[in-house]
């Protein structure tokens, strides 16, 4: 060909700037362009091959070279695609995407908004001026008859052209790195980005150290990645292990996940992938979850909000969907209605596996609950479609050790009045639960910081069901069947004033109560409106003001039982008043510490009066 020099068809020089400057957000995906450009020529070369319009060498096996030459500051990258014709060149390189480019100048040029850019112009191969001073092309086209061609352009709006010496079908872009992007010159570094974008591009791809070759001409060759994701292959061809190798690879989680869903469709639209349900160390890891987008097995983006549901963003996986409109940088979404329809069938699949887990392998569904709950709940609360899907299997695990529905549960207990019972700490609340228990009744298990939340959420779905903690208003359902009403208002008026006396509280409110369990001297109770707001205030770091709250503490005594009893004796008489006031202030705190744990004030009165208490004994 004739050697030729020009200008490319803008009337600016802005645009390498704003290139440079807005249309993609991080350096490094120059890369990600450049070789996404490779791939695509390979495809092509083989899709007219199978059309009878191209014709492949003997034994032709796809590759992609990335070449690196710190000594040189150079780094190439080459693929043995269909190449391009001295025209072709023209036409996809000095002919920037779209006639439009005057326009966009205007339009741009003064805006920092780099989404206001993204999506409209089709210039990927100009990523590379980003990182370098200088960019060449050396290709030759596969058709019958065609020339090499040389391109060279320095960064501006002038460009060269001439023949080359080039003899192998395919394309070579050479960027000259730029003083303030040698950091791309490590070869680790692009190893790094390599395989961010491209672990399972469907070619292989090797990087080359070219100082390092010159040193040892014997270094085996090895792709950087795997041409065959796990997500490729038909569900019912994969083994567990290969599933649990997978998932160790992605995410180097050395611990197995409890289950995933392998998606694997093409109507509607085109959509493969796998998707985790991890194991959760401790109740605040599913918010280390992701999900990764690819688009033809390249790396787009972790967690894109537009495609994948913000609850399924707490699990990890991967996606790959070809039909996304992606734009020019591949990060950004197009199409509002295909993206919901992408979502929508997600939620969907992973509702469908649930429900498939619930009826087929139940014992492992309860055995995963523990772990998958968190994620469900703040799915439902944030999906409604989610929620109709899964609102039949959704369970809860009782104090009894069992799982059961909200049907269920409302079924077995029928004499709370659809009220459901539950419990946020087994430990600070035993007392309340062996109650519960001696009178053969139930409550659910809800001690994960989602709960609050979830709680009312049921409330607002089920508008005849009531949750209470197991401390709250409960003397109803606690009481005696034999208590003596009028007998308990004498005692009440008498040991209020004792109890508001020992534990210097006028504002103290006392009940006396004759509950079935004879050992229990008594509880507090807090209201469910009052627990909720302080479940409420703890949200929010503690901010809201309880302080002009009134307290909704109960002092519930029990006047079945012998300690109630006796303390009531005594403060009758005279010379054991005190004893009574010291025994009082005690069963209070004593009722405290089985509710919630003590202040360090208080903490510290209880150990004081106690040592007295045992002295007196002693």
């Amino acid at each position: 060909m004739v050697s030729e020099k020009g200008y490319l068809s803008i009337d600016t020089e802005n645009i390498f700037p704003i290139i440079k400057k807005w249309l993609y957000s991080e350096k490094d995906i120059f890369l990600r362009e450049l070789v996404s450009n490779s791939a695509d020529a390979i495809s092509k070369l083989k899709k007219l091959s199978d059309m009878g319009e191209a014709s492949l060498p003997e034994g032709y096996r796809p590759r992609i070279d990335v070449l690196v030459n710190k000594e040189k500051g150079t780094i190439s990258i080459s693929d043995n695609g269909l190449g391009m014709t001295d025209e072709e060149v023209k036409k996809y390189i000095n002919q920037i995407a779209f006639s439009g480019v005057k326009d966009f100048i205007e339009k741009y040029k003064d805006k920092t908004d780099d989404q206001q850019i993204i999506g409209h112009f089709g210039l990927g191969f100009y990523s590379s001026f980003m990182v370098s001073e200088k960019v060449t092309i050396d290709t030759l086209s596969y058709k019958e008859g065609a020339a090499p061609v040389f391109w060279e352009s320095t960064g501006n709006t002038e460009y060269s052209m001439s023949s080359s010496d080039k003899k192998t079908v395919g394309t070579v872009v050479t960027l000259h790195i730029a003083e303030d992007s040698r950091e791309f010159l490590d070869v680790w570094k692009v190893r790094e980005i390599l395989k961010k974008y491209f672990a399972f591009l469907q070619y292989e791809i090797y990087l080359i150290d070219e100082n390092q070759k010159k040193e040892d001409k014997k270094q085996e060759e090895k792709p950087i990645n795997s041409t065959s994701p796990l997500w490729l292959k038909n569900p019912r061809d994969c083994t567990d292990e290969e599933y649990k190798d997978f998932y160790r690879e992605v995410f180097m989680d050395f611990n197995d996940p409890l289950f995933w869903i392998h998606i694997n469709m093409d109507y509607p639209f085109n959509m493969k992938g796998i998707i985790y349900f991890p194991k959760l160390k401790h109740e605040f890891e599913p918010l280390e979850g992701k999900i990764k987008l690819f688009y033809n097995q390249v790396f787009v983006a972790d967690n894109i909000k537009e495609v994948i549901p913000e609850f399924l963003m707490l699990l990890k996986g991967c996606l790959d969907c070809p039909d996304l409109p992606l734009n020019v940088s591949r990060s950004f979404l197009q199409s509002e209605g295909l993206v919901t329809k992408i979502s929508n069938h997600i939620i969907k699949k992973v509702a469908d596996k649930l429900k498939l887990l619930y009826s087929k392998e139940k014992e492992n569904y309860e055995k995963y609950w523990d772990d998958i709950n968190p994620f469900i709940k703040y799915g439902c609360m944030k999906e409604p479609k989610f929620y109709e899907r899964v609102k039949d299997i959704l369970i809860y695990k009782t104090i009894n050790g069992k799982y059961v529905t909200q049907e269920e549960y409302l079924e077995q207990n029928k004499n709370t009045d659809k009220k459901i019972f539950y419990v946020t700490d087994e430990n600070q609340q035993a007392q309340y639960i062996r109650m519960f228990k001696e009178q053969g009744l139930d409550a659910v298990i809800l001690n994960t910081m989602i709960d609050s939340h979830f709680v009312s959420f049921m409330e607002s779905q089920n508008q005849d069901v009531k949750f209470m903690r197991v401390d709250a208003d409960i003397t109803e359902i606690l009481k005696s069947e034999k208590a003596d009403e009028e007998d308990n208002k004498k005692l009440s008026e008498k040991l209020e004033k004792l109890f508001k006396e020992a534990t210097n509280n006028d504002k103290l409110k006392v009940k006396v109560e004759s509950l079935k369990n004879e050992e229990t001297s008594a509880i507090i109770l807090i209201s469910e409106h009052a627990q909720r707001f302080k479940e409420m205030s703890r949200a929010f770091g503690g901010n809201l003001n309880l302080a002009d709250l009134p307290s909704d503490d109960e002092l519930v005594l029990n006047s079945n039982n012998a300690i109630i009893k006796r303390i009531a004796t005594l403060y009758e008489e005279d010379n054991r008043k005190e004893d009574a006031i010291l025994a009082a202030a005690q069963v209070y705190d004593l009722a405290l510490l089985n509710q919630r744990r003590l202040e360090p004030e208080t903490m510290a009165k209880f150990v004081e009066r106690s040592n007295k208490i045992l002295m007196r004994i002693l």
